[in-house]
């Protein structure tokens, strides 16, 4: 008698503690399982998007839609496929700052992989400034605003930087992405430097990083022009995969990624007024193009074997 006074007193304590998880969570969450709390979650969303109920802002951030559909799909990427490994993540700065990053990969994934790695490890998102030809694609332009990116130009910038964004920029451009695999890791021209008054003028630091990995996903061996030209691109690239295995050859190669980020190099000693000053900008510039050029060379030696 006394065994099944204990049962039944343990069986209450069960029953008791169950109905007192249910009174803590009133959504019922704590009686489901991840696949039910998972389809919870969709269908939540849906409402929402349906309902008009989220929130974007003027250049067309929907963090909703890029934390919860965009970033987890480019996530697989960047934690199974590519490996990535952050260094230097203390040297994201709070508030507005510039990220100056090198540019490689035949298909621009390493901006991806950027925003994927400071949004989940930094805890903000990168604001990146991209090409034109970005926002002239109907379906990419448009998840690029979604995900918080806006065009390369001065304006959208100093918007950005003065709400305390984190803006990234790839001053290397089509050169740096299209160049070929014999000139791996090797920085382009850094254009005019427009980036650089862009920091003067907000009076942010300018953050240097370096991205190792990109240049192995499509190594690209020849380019063909004039279907670049037809096709109104600015190179159309041949890789060993691609055009020769057709759409399997768009899967990149899984090559071991390293993203550095360097100590943010302060303007203070300079006033807005130097933005104006083409040596003052050109020798900054160069001074810039020579850290990330450095880090490079320094995380491709950390790295080691490119596909290990």
């Amino acid at each position: 008698m006394m065994m099944n006074a204990h049962r039944e007193d343990d069986e209450g304590a069960q029953v008791i503690h169950l109905a007192s998880a249910r009174d803590d969570d009133p959504s019922g969450h704590a009686e489901r399982g991840p696949l039910e709390r998972g389809i919870a979650s969709g269908l939540a969303f849906l409402r929402r998007r349906l309902s008009g109920e989220y929130e974007v802002d003027e250049f067309g951030f929907d963090p909703e839609f890029n934390d919860t559909v965009l970033l987890p799909l480019a996530r697989a990427l960047y934690e199974h496929w590519f490996r990535v490994e952050l260094v230097g993540l203390d040297n994201i700065p709070e508030g507005g700052a510039l990220l100056v990053a090198n540019h490689s990969g035949t298909i621009p994934l390493d901006a991806l992989m950027l925003s994927v790695g400071v949004h989940d490890h930094a805890g903000r998102h990168v604001r990146l400034l991209g090409a034109d030809l970005v926002y002239q694609i109907p379906v990419l332009g448009h998840l690029s605003r979604k995900a918080g990116h806006t065009l390369a130009c001065k304006a959208d910038a100093a918007r950005l930087l003065s709400k305390g964004e984190l803006v990234g920029v790839f001053p290397e451009g089509y050169k740096g992405v299209g160049k070929p695999f014999a000139e791996r890791y090797k920085l382009q021209r850094f254009g005019r430097g427009g980036f650089v008054g862009t920091a003067l003028r907000a009076g942010v630091p300018i953050v240097p990083c370096a991205i190792v990995g990109a240049e192995e996903i499509y190594p690209k061996i020849a380019e063909v022009r004039p279907l670049a030209r037809l096709l109104g691109l600015p190179y159309f690239p041949v890789t060993p995969t691609f055009p020769l295995l057709g759409p399997a050859g768009l899967l990149p190669l899984p090559s071991k990624w390293m993203i550095q980020f360097g100590e943010p190099m302060t303007l203070d000693e300079y006033d807005a007024d130097s933005a104006d000053d083409p040596m003052t900008v050109f020798n900054i510039t160069d001074h810039v193009r020579e850290n990330v050029q450095q880090m490079l060379f320094d995380t491709l030696l950390r790295r080691g074997p490119a596909f290990l």
